[in-house]
């Protein structure tokens, strides 16, 4: 104990050395949110846990250097609870909840009903009165789709179990927000059947308001406003943070119109870019915070407590959540015929809670309806479920169905989404298979030439280098003929590259306000079949505002390839390609560097990293699958490795080692509960020394 107090006295010591202002508040939660998560991810843990753990130690019951009740903090915390209800809403789909209307709300009633009347019949069990127990159930009801990243990995999101669950999100997220709603007006006295119903009627009113007004209104803005994305991310913020005042107007949590923004949202930014940086800036700033703050409200004595005399309630409330999730989803097999293995992963998609329980419990601890006993017993349930829920779904997603190969196109017609070849005046013109290389760095152009051409050759086809000069308001501006003198210079290397490697060129110079517009434009008017970018600059300000090759993704109509090249492509003569799953976007990945391969006699590898609960029989399915579709495209050699790995990303750099290329499939990531997932993608962007190449398709 003396040892304890004299640690405490070194470091209050330490710490009366900082400045006590919101600066420095807020740079501790900078470094925390930077630091914290990726150590614990690297020790198996989610990065959630190292915040609160971070928050547990920042806060007033070890060192005290951040204060709950502080001016940042308060502010931040309420930024991010009601970001992360509003990332919630944003990332459910209402056009798939509308295809699986029936399966979705047949789900999401038992899911949301069993937890509900569980958790209120254990809570007068233990004790409590009856508001603190309506609100202990529905913090049971609600659940967080914390495993969906996974789904996506093994791609069963089309599954039906699967809609079924992602679309009963909607009923139980709402629903346990409507009873969280009542609790808190019961706590304060209001609480009569004219006053619910007054309320409900209410609430409606403005569910309606915000999900046909924020939806009318984003689609006017956005179409007046065009393109710019700075003025689109301002309008979801305030739509978001109006809605959250708004249904505090009416006697309603803000994190109900934060939900509900987020419905509504979602319809009108789509899945473009906007999307993305709104979650971005959320999963990297706002919700951390939120979840550090949650720590600073976790006292290490009463989590003790909740772990020692309160440990019956803590252990009952967990395992009452997970029975009752089992026994929720086991109530639809008949209905539905589901079978065990959709059974047991509607389960563990339907078991994480985070979201919607984590900021109900925060609203039911401020109203003073549940203690901290009872809110560090949720805190635990979360940490529990937030762990064990998305093992289970890598266990039992991945024997939903077997691998079926996709219908592919033939080998000439890889690059082909249905657009008919437009007719060309020009004869000299061998074929429709066009490659648009944008030039804009010399010291690359090279090698993207050289790539394309082999292509284009190979499609018997032509290469299109184009430059984009930035527009000036007067056409005569010296900065401007400057750069258009420097532009005809790129494409008329550009032109003599392309014939020295025997490929027809038309060089296309543009005056553009936009540069990733200017390309995209040009690649629509010329029908191009590929647009082939060099690599582009990372880090934060890339990944916050947008980087050329983000936009040109978004934009384009045709795939667009992103290549870091090392080395000349003829000298590329080992690929190496990852395959996870067999869908049409991967095989046409794996076609295109068939097709490069094809190009100079080169090599290509397979590799499929097997989850450790797969079965053999579904290995050797993929196995099948990935020859037929070899099958299918040119003639080349190429060989398939199967291994193992719990990281996939490190399977796939050590392979690398021994090749000269690494062909991957970019594709955009979703956020589950706010928080950012491992990436493979990324890691192997980061780490790999060979060549790598991103095969991107366009977004619809």
């Amino acid at each position: 104990m003396a040892a304890l107090t004299t640690a405490d006295s070194a470091a209050n010591g330490l710490l009366s050395f900082l400045p006590s202002s919101p600066i420095t508040a807020f740079t501790v939660l900078l470094l925390v949110t930077l630091i914290i998560p990726p150590i614990f991810e690297r020790l198996r843990l989610p990065g959630l846990v190292g915040l609160l753990a971070a928050g547990v130690i920042l806060g007033p019951s070890v060192l005290g250097l951040l204060d709950p009740a502080g001016d940042v903090e308060t502010l931040l915390s309420d930024v991010g609870k009601i970001y992360l209800m509003f990332v919630a809403g944003l990332e459910i789909d209402l056009k798939d909840f509308k295809r699986t209307r029936n399966r979705s709300l047949g789900f999401g009633f038992t899911t949301f009903t069993v937890p509900l009347v569980a958790g209120m019949l254990l809570s007068r069990a233990f004790g409590f009165d009856w508001i603190a127990a309506v609100l202990i159930g529905s913090l049971l009801a609600s659940h967080t789709l914390l495993a969906y990243p996974i789904v996506m990995r093994l791609g069963v999101t089309k599954e039906p179990s699967v809609t079924a669950t992602v679309g009963a999100t909607i009923f139980t997220d709402i629903g346990a927000l409507l009873v969280l709603a009542m609790c808190v007006a019961a706590q304060a006295g209001e609480f009569s059947a004219q006053t619910v119903v007054a309320q409900l009627l209410m609430l409606g009113v403005f569910a309606t308001a915000v999900l046909v007004g924020i939806d009318w209104v984003g689609k006017q803005y956005f179409r007046r406003n065009g393109d710019r994305e700075g003025n689109q991310f301002l309008f979801v913020l305030a739509a978001v943070f109006l809605a959250a005042v708004g249904s505090q107007l009416i006697n309603v949590d803000k994190i109900v119109g934060a939900f509900l923004a987020g419905l509504a949202v979602n319809d009108v930014v789509g899945s473009g870019p906007v999307k993305e940086k709104v979650e971005f800036v959320g999963g990297v700033l706002f919700i951390p915070f939120f979840f550090v703050c949650m720590g600073l409200l976790l006292d290490l004595q009463v989590l003790m407590e909740s772990m020692t005399t309160n440990l019956a309630f803590t252990l009952a409330l967990t395992g009452t959540l997970v029975l009752s999730k089992f026994l929720a989803a086991l109530a639809t097999k008949p209905f539905y015929r589901y079978s065990w293995t959709q059974v047991l992963t509607m389960w563990s998609l339907s078991m994480p809670q985070v979201a919607a329980t984590l900021a109900a419990a925060l609203v039911g601890l401020q109203q003073g309806i549940i203690s901290g006993l009872e809110f560090n017993a949720v805190i635990v349930m979360m940490l529990v479920t937030s762990v064990a829920g998305p093992l289970l779904t890598a266990r039992y997603a991945g024997r939903l169905m077997a691998p079926k190969l996709p219908r592919v196109e033939s080998d000439s017609l890889w690059f082909d989404y249905g657009a008919a070849p437009e007719s060309r005046q020009d004869s000299t013109i061998t074929g429709p298979f066009t490659v648009v290389v944008p030039i804009y760095n010399p010291v690359t152009q090279r090698y993207l030439i050289e790539m394309a051409a082999l292509l284009a050759s190979h499609e018997g086809g032509y290469v299109i280098p184009v430059t984009v000069a930035r527009a000036h308001v007067h056409m005569d501006d010296p900065n401007l003929l400057s750069t258009l003198g420097q532009c005809r210079q790129l494409l008329q290397k550009a032109e003599t590259l392309s014939q020295e490697f025997k490929a027809q060129a038309y060089s296309v110079l543009r005056i553009d306000d936009d540069v990733s517009e200017g390309i995209t434009r040009t690649a629509r008017e010329q029908n191009a079949s590929l647009i082939l970018l060099g690599w582009s600059r990372r880090g934060l300000r890339a990944k916050l505002f947008g980087t050329l090759v983000d936009e040109v993704f978004w934009s384009s109509h045709c795939p667009v390839v992103v290549a870091r090249l090392l080395t000349e492509p003829t000298e590329m003569r080992r690929i190496l390609v990852p395959m996870k799953t067999i869908t049409p976007q991967a095989v046409r990945t794996a076609r295109f560097a068939q097709v490069f391969a094809d190009t100079h006699h080169a090599t290509v590898t397979l590799l499929h990293v097997r989850d450790r609960y797969t079965l053999d029989d579904q290995i050797k399915a993929i196995e099948t699958a990935l020859t037929k579709m070899m099958a299918n495209g040119p003639q080349i050699s190429w060989n398939l490795i199967t291994t193992s790995g719990d990281s996939p990303a490190e399977v796939i750099l050590e392979t690398a080692q021994t090749h000269d290329m690494i062909v991957l499939r970019s594709m955009r990531r979703r956020t589950a509960g706010g928080l950012a997932v491992s990436d493979v993608t990324h890691q192997v962007i980061d780490e790999a020394t060979c060549s790598l190449v991103l095969f991107g398709e366009p977004h619809t």
